[in-house]
């Protein structure tokens, strides 16, 4: 995996999560052009880094990492969406692709709602 992929998804994340770059950079005590950097790729991430920027979005390293945007962005491509309309199968083709999809969405939500737990708290 390329560090523009990681940046990438660093990106992503913060964004599913509605966070300004203004408020990440404070939590990691960096300018926001320091982080902007890092979600253009410009910089090279230290395993540290990493972790912290996990712990300020609430994900795991591993989720930064193996994050596939493509079963929430791709909306064209995706046969759960494109199938709903069809009277005439109503069946999704590949359970598959649904039941990880969904899983993924539930384990966002859930660490969505950790984060917030603990914002309020």
């Amino acid at each position: 995996m390329e560090i523009k992929d990681i940046s990438s998804n660093i990106k992503k994340f913060r964004e599913l999560k509605n966070l300004t770059r203004e408020h990440l950079a404070g939590e990691l005590d960096m300018s926001v052009s320091g982080y902007s950097k890092i979600e253009r790729g410009e910089i090279d991430l230290t395993v540290s880094k990493l972790q912290k920027i996990a712990d300020v979005l609430d994900v795991s390293v591993s989720e930064i990492l193996n994050f596939d945007a493509t079963t929430i962005f791709n909306i064209s491509n995706n046969h759960q969406v494109q199938n709903l309309g069809n009277k005439e199968n109503h069946n999704i083709n590949n359970s598959n692709e649904v039941d990880d999809y969904t899983k993924k969405y539930i384990l966002m939500l859930e660490n969505e709602i950790e984060r917030l737990k603990v914002k309020v708290a």
